[in-house]
């Protein structure tokens, strides 16, 4: 009997990395916060701060060269068909903020937000929006989208341009950031492969 209990857990420690390794997606998930707007008290707490939150889907280049090409076709491979970019992988790309934010001197709302980019050499167009988000490319909800499929202009809530710069260190992974924080805003980075996009926002007054 104990024979047999030994190769059973030998079996089972044998085939858990398996199963694990088949259930890791392709592009995993990812979060970045921030918190704004609030203070530290004379006790070193922090008070009355909002979140700003992403959560989206990681890429990773694997080893490909040049993610985002060059001249008018710049970004197209990033796209797979849809007309943007959906600013991740799998699920669409989800902005949420606990408060009013200005981006390029337009008030985004407290709330939740999908996000996408116009993508052109030197310049991004950031893209807020009020599409759902699709659970599976399958879900039957004409209100929602699977990353940037089926897109169309008419829920875009702001439309603000990103500055992009071409550096000479390469990301492997998708990376979304807060950046040059302040307790009034900072910037929104997304950084992959050597493309780097910025855009400043602050706490509406």
């Amino acid at each position: 009997m104990s024979r047999i209990l030994a190769c059973a857990c030998a079996a089972f420690l044998f085939i858990i990395p398996v199963s694990l390794e088949a259930q890791r997606l392709p592009s995993p998930r990812g979060e970045a916060e921030t918190q704004v707007g609030g203070s530290f008290d004379a006790d070193g707490r922090y008070q009355g701060g909002s979140w700003v939150t992403v959560e989206y889907g990681r890429p990773i280049l694997r080893g490909r060269d040049g993610m985002f090409g060059s001249g008018d076709s710049y970004g197209d491979g990033l796209l797979a068909g849809a007309p943007l970019w959906r600013l991740g992988a799998n699920q669409t790309t989800v902005f949420h903020t606990g408060t009013d934010l200005t981006f390029g001197g337009q008030r985004l709302s407290a709330g939740e937000y999908t996000l996408f980019a116009e993508l052109e050499e030197g310049s991004w167009t950031l893209i807020f929006s009020s599409w759902g988000v699709k659970q599976s490319p399958q879900e039957p909800n004409p209100n929602a989208l699977w990353g940037a499929y089926g897109y169309n202009d008419e829920r875009d809530v702001i439309r603000t341009n990103m500055d992009v710069q071409t550096v000479q260190r390469s990301a492997d992974q998708l990376i979304i950031m807060f950046t040059n924080m302040t307790q009034q805003g900072g910037d929104l980075t997304i950084w992959w492969d050597d493309q780097v996009a910025t855009v400043p926002f602050r706490v509406a007054s």
